[in-house]
């Protein structure tokens, strides 16, 4: 793999990682659970965003090469028992989309709703990337809200522990 694309992936492997963490915290009861905030969501709520979430990193794999991955559709009909299987099954996606992807992929301009005239496929793979990590922020915020011991390191891979 070409080294931005690899860089680019790795990070998305953290954080898929911290993610997976951050669930694995939950026990059923806090499921439901929401912060005294109107209109807030449901702790469920957010772990169904944040896979959809990784359902938009696919969606930019797809746009890239719609013949090769147009199987990735099902992945809208697909819905995981948990959670957690659900980050394994769209890690296995984005992994197999990024083996189909180069580093000159990433200059490719991709029209979207917001933007007709199209975005580069990096600004895209970032803008979803961080999508994941401001709702992985929000889960780890719930946890602490619910009196979860949590702390940067669920957050973070600290280089030096890499």
């Amino acid at each position: 793999m070409e080294p931005l694309c690899k860089a680019i992936l790795s990070k998305i492997h953290e954080q898929i990682e911290r993610t997976d963490r951050l669930i694995g915290l939950l026990s059923p009861e806090q499921l439901n659970w929401a912060p005294e905030i109107p209109g807030a969501w449901c702790t469920v709520e957010i772990l169904g965003h944040l896979l959809d979430c990784l359902g938009g990193i696919c969606a930019v794999l797809v746009a890239v090469h719609p013949d090769r991955l147009a199987y990735f559709q099902r992945l809208r009909e697909e819905r995981a028992d948990h959670p957690r299987d659900g980050l394994v099954l769209f890690q296995k996606h984005i992994d197999e989309g990024f083996a189909l992807l180069n580093d000159s992929d990433l200059a490719k301009r991709i029209p979207t709703v917001f933007v007709e005239s199209g975005e580069l496929v990096m600004t895209l793979l970032l803008g979803n990337l961080e999508h994941l990590i401001n709702h992985k922020h929000q889960l780890f915020m719930y946890l602490k809200l619910m009196g979860a011991s949590v702390a940067s390191r669920d957050l973070y891979h600290f280089r030096a522990e890499i």
